[in-house]
């Protein structure tokens, strides 16, 4: 899809594999007159080297910028090609730097390796922003405005946004990912926050939505929707079922999950991201931070 200069990459709506060579998630590009803004990186070193082919089949404008939605493996680990092959300047939020330095960074890049060989293997690295931000920051570039916004934590601690001006167009990253099951199992999850991040996106009013993950919609509300739909069903029929003393098993099971049960990861996702859940609802039912 492209609107106004601006470019997406559709990723393949399901789990990181060699079925897909990892490319799950999705990206994109601005074309302004000046250079070209890019949003996110995908999941691999040559993904990163194919999406620059692209954009160098388009222009010869320099790429001047990489913002970073967070630094989830599926849409950083291109970065590595746009450091080797650009001079571009790399944007992300600062907590992302709890992920680079964490035990979780390198266990991911070792199970990378395993799933995703050869596209990732021992020469593969993580690559750090050179400019970090903490609520929000802006670019110019042309007639373009970019504004950056932090929106977590949701998805990720670092989870942020950018919206393209004049365009109208919004990169949300993983906030909201559409026609396709969230991962919601990660300790790093707040889905309470997720939601009203979610409602803070509504109020930017974007014309085109493009999500981390499923395809780029006109209907930027019924995108948004399908997301925030998720976590509320999600959390209600989770904390109901704690609620009431029902043990997780007995819940999940009497849980009708028939509008989600046909959709990309559902059955990689569903179950522990309602188990995940189902914990948040416990501990804050006995009192926990």
């Amino acid at each position: 899809m492209s609107v106004d200069n601006v470019y997406y990459f559709s990723g393949h709506s399901g789990v990181p594999g060699k079925q897909n060579e990892g490319f799950t998630a999705n990206a994109g590009f601005v074309i302004t007159d000046q250079g070209v803004v890019v949003f996110d990186a995908l999941g691999t070193p040559s993904l990163g080297a194919a999406m620059i082919d692209k954009i160098r089949e388009m222009t010869e404008l320099p790429i001047t910028h990489v913002v970073i939605s967070h630094y989830h493996a599926d849409h950083v680990y291109g970065l590595q090609a746009f450091k080797e092959k650009t001079k571009a300047k790399v944007f992300a939020q600062e907590s992302s730097s709890r992920y680079i330095n964490s035990p979780e960074a390198a266990q991911r890049l070792n199970q990378r390796k395993q799933a995703l060989s050869p596209w990732v293997d021992d020469s593969t690295r993580l690559v750090a922003p050179d400019v970090t931000f903490r609520e929000e920051t802006a670019l110019e570039s042309g007639n373009y405005r970019f504004r950056i916004m932090h929106a977590g934590p949701a998805h990720a601690p670092d989870d942020s946004l950018m919206m393209v001006q004049p365009a109208g167009v919004l990169f949300s990253g993983d906030i909201i990912q559409n026609d396709r099951v969230p991962y919601l199992a990660s300790s790093e999850v707040d889905t309470g926050n997720w939601m009203s991040a979610i409602d803070e996106v509504r109020k930017l009013k974007p014309r085109i939505l493009i999500p981390g993950h499923g395809k780029a919609s006109e209907n930027a509300m019924e995108a948004l929707n399908f997301t925030y739909d998720y976590l509320a069903y999600v959390r209600d029929r989770m904390g109901g079922a704690v609620e009431a003393w029902i043990p997780f098993e007995d819940a999940y099971e009497q849980t009708d999950w028939s509008r989600y049960d046909d959709l990309p990861a559902f059955d990689a996702f569903n179950k522990a991201n309602a188990y995940r859940v189902y914990l948040e609802k416990e501990k804050a039912a006995l009192g926990g931070d």
